[in-house]
């Protein structure tokens, strides 16, 4: 394939040396104990997440287009391939904490001699290795949300309760009182233009009808919350799915996850009060859609979320900037303290084609049981989230930051 001298250029390799020293500098606070520990199945250690972002690229890059390339261990990638049916066999997902070997010290020589080999490779990558270079920061920057909130799942199992980092106190802020903004109806359309990076999920842009309807202009706080609880919402069987509902009984679900009686709840930075004017996170999507029953309202769809902040910047809100503890905050914009839960399933769009080869397992393969969230998040690295952008998680997850925003018919 020819060179691709407009994806060549020293941006790309600043930020490839930005995305992997934030990815050291968050793990920094870390012992091997903490970093080595699984919360749940659905949480990674530390230490894993650290080592897969580095294998993707030892294994997509380095060993596929760079001549002489020797892997750093053959042994590693069975432990750290996530889901890469084609790069063959691999240790199982819900037992990465049993991997106390290689030591956290280790992972992170690996990852220097894999950065030192990237960077003296980069000048030479023909064009369909630079674009997986991109894919790959892109891929990392995913990982450091997943590894923020798996450090919290993982302090949050131990009694002491504690900090991964201080956090100053939130200041005062007024309740934004609820406002309705109304959206657009007829044709429009969604899905991300084809220049610029985009995953293959936000793809092919496409027209889609929107119904008349409105969209709240801020999210969920704490506050409406803490009245949904107060109210029965976690004990009125009415408002609930028939899985959400299943879901509340068998796991006993009470109160958003992290929060406590006292009304404290779990953070970051240790335990704090909950404050009534922050959005409430970490919520599943059974519970996002439970509240917006009892709120007189519903979840909006992929489209109205996307069509109604297309032309807002993602770049504004309260996003991740460096490593430190993340929480949402009162006052932020569509992009940023907390995902946001909508009513559409995560599918394939009309003419949708995944990527080609092995990453292309990517994202397509999960078009399954998940719903899509918009938006970004207080732990997302500023500058990796779009409006086209599709996060998505099964709808009992809440380990994420993960909110509302409510939407109606009109």
């Amino acid at each position: 394939m020819a060179r691709s001298d407009e994806m060549q250029s020293p941006s790309l390799s600043t930020r490839l040396a930005a995305t992997r020293a934030l990815t050291l500098d968050l793990a920094a606070p870390l012992s091997d104990a903490d970093a080595t520990i699984q919360p749940h199945p659905d949480a990674s250690p530390a230490k894993w997440h650290l080592a897969h972002t580095t294998w993707f690229f030892e294994t997509f890059i380095l060993r596929d287009f760079v001549g002489g390339h020797r892997l750093h261990d053959d042994r590693w990638p069975y432990l750290f391939n996530s889901y890469y049916e084609g790069e063959g066999e691999r240790h199982a997902r819900p037992r990465r904490g049993m991997i106390s070997r290689p030591s956290l010290d280790e992972v992170r020589d690996w990852r220097q001699s894999v950065d030192a080999a990237l960077q003296r490779s980069l000048p030479g990558l023909p064009g369909e290795a630079l674009k997986l270079v991109e894919l790959g920061i892109q891929h990392e920057q995913q990982h450091q949300e997943l590894l923020l909130t798996d450090i919290l799942a993982t302090f949050a199992e131990n009694p002491l309760e504690p900090a991964y980092g201080e956090l100053q106190p939130s200041t005062c802020h007024a309740v934004e009182p609820l406002a309705w903004i109304e959206g657009r109806q007829g044709l429009v359309e969604i899905g991300a233009p084809e220049d610029g990076f985009a995953f293959d999920c936000e793809r092919p842009r496409h027209q889609i009808l929107l119904h008349p309807h409105r969209i709240a202009n801020g999210c969920v706080t704490n506050g409406e919350w803490a009245d949904f609880i107060a109210d029965g919402g976690y004990r009125t069987p009415g408002l609930w799915l028939s899985e959400g509902w299943d879901w509340v009984q068998r796991e006993r679900i009470e109160r958003p996850l992290y929060w406590h009686e006292d009304g404290s709840h779990f953070t970051l930075a240790g335990c704090r009060d909950v404050d009534r004017a922050a959005p409430v996170d970490h919520v599943s999507y059974y519970e996002a859609d439970a509240f917006a029953r009892w709120a007189g309202a519903r979840l909006p769809t992929e489209a109205e979320w996307e069509d109604a902040f297309a032309s807002a910047d993602p770049m504004i809100g309260h996003q991740l900037d460096r490593a430190a503890p993340v929480l949402p905050r009162p006052g932020g914009g569509p992009y940023g303290d907390v995902w946001q839960w909508t009513g559409s399933a995560y599918l394939p769009y009309p003419g949708f084609k995944p990527e080609a080869g092995t990453v292309g397992e990517y994202n397509g393969k999960f078009m399954c049981g998940q719903f899509v969230l918009k938006g970004a998040s207080c732990a997302t690295p500023r500058g990796h989230s779009r409006p086209s952008y599709r996060n998505f998680f099964p709808p009992a997850a809440r380990w994420q930051f993960t909110g509302v925003r409510l939407a109606q018919d009109a």
